[in-house]
């Protein structure tokens, strides 16, 4: 068993081209054990948004703080506190954040290449 207080993980810069006032969590990888997910918790300042991007995976989205915009190939889609996403692989999005307080969601990908290096 791995247990940690969010409180007590660091929080980084995302330094990756696109991303705009951007920090990430890692909570959970297979690092601490977890043999098959990671979880991640983003903090998106306000004006800030992530990069349009897409990946080979899958990932699954639970939003905790905040509201903005989800751009995807289909368009916009607002994003609000206690939104559940699933964002398919391959598929273009983003998160901007259009409130005023930072937009903070928690993001679950596999383990392996979705978690090498970001």
């Amino acid at each position: 068993m791995y247990k940690l207080n969010a409180h007590e993980a660091d929080l980084a810069p995302v330094n990756v081209e696109g991303a705009k006032g951007v920090q990430i969590q890692w909570l959970l990888a297979e690092t601490n054990g977890a043999p098959n997910f990671a979880m991640r918790r983003f903090v998106i300042a306000p004006g800030g948004h992530t990069p349009y991007h897409q990946h080979d995976w899958e990932h699954e989205v639970y939003t905790l703080t905040g509201e903005g915009i989800m751009n995807t190939e289909d368009g916009e889609q607002p994003v609000a506190c206690g939104d559940t996403i699933l964002i398919p692989g391959g598929e273009m999005h983003n998160f901007h954040n259009t409130g005023d307080e930072p937009l903070e969601f928690l993001c679950l990908v596999p383990n392996g290449p979705a978690t090498e290096g970001h």
